[in-house]
């Protein structure tokens, strides 16, 4: 099957797709390859070997919960952690949220009384489809380093970003060159079929991916749980920004009716596991801070 037959019919970047193609057994010649183009790793020094871990088994329940985090998480050589996240939409706490996912990751690298020598490096991985961090770059990345004299503390923590929106608006995208731009092209649902035809042809790990996005967009149960997903992650940004519409006309949002009570908990459990502050979920939802601090609780139990 050729690459690019029906591969727009699904976007890479729905994060169900995104796990069926790099999150499960089977997959590690393309999570490799994606994993080396992120860091820039030449046959030299490249990963050539992965272990996936699943963390989730994908049932109906879990693709229809709009506050489920789909994300992949694999070990790399000398035991270095690596999560990668796919996030659409911009809930203003993306910094905090990466660093949240990253140190979640590098707590769970020891047991109690153990030596932290044993703490892994832990690398984190975000896709972004908003402009999040200020400058021209799509692609970032952040280290613990001394303000003055640039001296690196540790290598233990390694955080990038690579942004589609700045992807999309770059001129001369070097395909032939870059593995990371024919990464970012696949997973671009606006790419020319020819581009496509390119990309598939200088990596073979690319077309494996397309071809197994292939198989999901002929599968009636994936492109069940597909659109499922589409709809959980509407309904969320719909929520959310209802949510701010009502917040900016009346100042808060009480829960005058049931409905409209239990609708601002969802939205505040939701915008928890995103990551954001209490205050701004105040805000949004009008719920105190006090009932939001439990409902932290809950999650956390």
């Amino acid at each position: 099957m050729k690459g690019g037959d029906k591969m727009q019919k699904l976007n890479p970047l729905n994060d169900f797709i995104f796990q069926k193609l790099f999150g499960e057994k089977g997959d590690e010649e393309q999570l490799l390859s994606f994993l080396n183009a992120v860091l820039k790793r030449t046959s030299r020094d490249k990963l050539t070997n992965i272990e996936i871990l699943e963390n989730k088994t994908l049932t109906a329940e879990i693709i229809g919960d709009k506050m489920s985090i789909l994300d992949i998480r694999a070990v790399a050589e000398e035991s270095t952690k690596v999560n990668i996240e796919v996030q659409l939409r911009n809930l203003g706490n993306m910094d905090r949220r990466s660093l949240f996912y990253w140190s979640t990751e590098y707590s769970r690298g020891i047991g109690a009384g153990q030596d932290y020598r044993l703490l892994p490096n832990v690398i984190a991985i975000n896709i972004v489809n908003f402009e999040f961090i200020p400058v021209d770059d799509f692609h970032t990345t952040f280290h613990l380093w001394e303000d003055k004299h640039r001296h690196m503390l540790t290598d233990a923590l390694e955080i990038h970003f690579v942004d589609m929106v700045k992807f999309k608006r770059l001129l001369g995208k070097d395909i032939k060159n870059e593995p990371l731009h024919r990464w970012l092209s696949f997973f671009d649902k606006d790419t020319s079929n020819d581009v496509l035809e390119e990309v598939f042809n200088m990596d073979m790990a690319i077309q494996l991916a397309s071809e197994k996005m292939n198989f999901l967009s002929s599968d009636k149960e994936a492109l069940r749980l597909y659109q499922m997903r589409e709809m959980a992650l509407s309904d969320f940004t719909s929520g959310m920004n209802y949510a701010r519409e009502e917040g900016l006309k009346e100042g808060k949002i009480e829960g005058k009716i049931e409905g409209e009570y239990t609708k601002s908990l969802e939205i505040a459990k939701s915008a928890l596991i995103e990551g954001s502050s209490i205050d701004f979920i105040a805000k949004i939802t009008g719920l105190p801070e006090m009932r939001i601090k439990q409902l932290q609780e809950e999650i956390q139990h």
